[in-house]
């Protein structure tokens, strides 16, 4: 049985110290801490875990488990040079050494040059034509360069940006089009940041606490009274899990009956990349509380509740918009409105991005409008997300740009996990779109 015991978090801490002790190049193995630190192989396999999400270790294939220098992650919002090379289809003229870097800003060179230089500052990006004192100025100032419109720099700043390890890089697209594309790179970047992930939510402070298929029920009875918890994973020696067992399960066995065979087998299973909402949704479908999380290896690192992901759900729904998505643009123009009898209704007007080539509006774009307004019509009624099961969706009559539309739903049933809506879509008072919702409610 593995679980936590008071002494747990001395040993681990000594643990962490003993590993960032280690010489970067050493070697470790869980069975070889264990050994040296007089520690349980579960409580050595966590360390190492903790220390590879650190940085401090990594394990390849053939190799092995290695102590690495610890290397700081840059901000998943912030882009490197070398990323921009690939946007921009680029070329690095100097300052190759300094590619690696994150840029925090980026300024566009179309003002005179003292004028320009009140805005550079180190870490930005200067996009700038055929401007050599400009280019050396940027670097002097901490500041790589993007030179557009092919053209290339002189030997002194590429002199210049080696020394630094500032890159310079060339692309044969105009500054408006430069811009344009880093911007909506940095756009993605900044919605995969919005998007929660199990590695955002998994608890790293507290003991994982786990059963093996041959511990008697009497030790998992232990176990339950010493956390309150009401589900373990059941792991192997390797920490794979093989089952999960609730207090369900063991309801009228004997104390010495092993829990491997009232066990749950084959569990599902995520891993640390998995979002937040598709692990809640995995919930939903199959009707389970806990999913165990695992690295590469199959092995377990943690596990994560109904109630871990419903706390994320609840402070992302918090979070300030910082990134627009397609969905989000689409909807920003549909206002929510209150009819006479105080129900939801959604009024707006079609926009050309809503249309397709003809020039009507597009079918995948009304249904875009029906699901959110489902959304809303449900979190308004109750607490909580949805999954659409089905929809059924009939479209009557074309809309055109600037056409004032009004989305009315109505719920024609809804329980604690279930719900089915009518949506009709209207202009000028006549239906030119209806559809059928059925969904789960998390």
């Amino acid at each position: 049985m593995n679980a936590g015991h008071p002494e747990l978090g001395t040993k681990h801490d000594q643990l962490m110290k003993y590993i960032e002790s280690l010489s970067v190049g050493t070697k470790l193995s869980v069975r070889q801490i264990a050994q040296d630190l007089d520690v349980s192989e579960g409580t050595a396999y966590r360390a190492i875990k903790e220390a590879e999400n650190l940085g401090l270790v990594t394990t390849k294939r053939r190799i092995g488990t290695i102590r690495t220098e610890k290397k700081e992650e840059p901000l998943i919002d912030e882009l490197t040079f070398a990323e921009i090379v690939k946007v921009v289809e680029g070329v690095v003229l100097g300052g190759s050494e300094g590619i690696l870097k994150s840029l925090n800003k980026f300024v566009i060179g179309a003002m005179q040059l003292e004028a320009m230089l009140k805005y550079i500052e180190p870490g930005n990006l200067l996009i700038v034509g055929n401007r050599v004192q400009a280019h050396m100025c940027a670097l002097s100032q901490g500041a790589g360069v993007l030179i557009t419109g092919g053209f290339d720099t002189t030997p002194e700043v590429k002199k210049l940006a080696d020394d630094l390890r500032l890159p310079i890089i060339g692309t044969a697209y105009d500054t408006f089009t430069v811009a344009t594309m880093i911007n909506r790179a940095m756009e993605d970047r900044l919605i995969k940041k919005k998007i929660m992930s199990v590695e955002d939510i998994i608890r790293k402070d507290t003991p994982v606490y786990s059963l093996k298929a041959e511990d008697p029920v009497s030790e998992m009875q232990r176990l339950v009274e010493e956390t309150t918890h009401t589900r373990y994973p059941v792991v192997d020696e390797d920490m794979r899990p093989i089952g999960i067992i609730t207090t369900k399960d063991i309801i009228g066995a004997a104390p010495e009956q092993q829990v491997g065979s009232l066990m749950t087998p084959n569990p599902l299973l995520i891993n640390v990349k998995t979002s937040v909402a598709s692990a809640g949704h995995t919930m939903v479908w199959e009707g389970i509380e806990l999913l165990p999380v695992i690295d590469g290896d199959r092995r377990m690192i943690g596990v994560i509740s109904r109630k871990d992901v419903m706390k994320a759900m609840q402070y992302m729904q918090r979070q300030p918009q910082n990134a627009e998505t397609f969905e989000v643009q689409i909807c920003a123009g549909i206002e929510e409105r209150r009819d006479g009898e105080g129900n939801l209704i959604f009024r707006g007007v079609i926009t050309p991005q809503m249309t397709n080539f003809e020039g009507m509006v597009s079918e995948g774009m009304l249904s875009t409008l029906m699901v959110r307004a489902a959304y809303r019509t449900v979190q308004d009624q109750k607490k909580g997300d949805l999954i659409i099961d089905s929809s059924s969706t009939y479209y009557l009559v074309p809309l055109q740009i600037d056409d004032v539309i009004e989305i009315v739903p109505s719920i024609v049933e809804m329980s604690r996990r279930f719900c089915k809506i009518d949506m009709d879509i209207r202009t000028g008072g006549t239906r030119v779109a209806r559809s059928m919702f059925t969904a789960r409610i998390i």
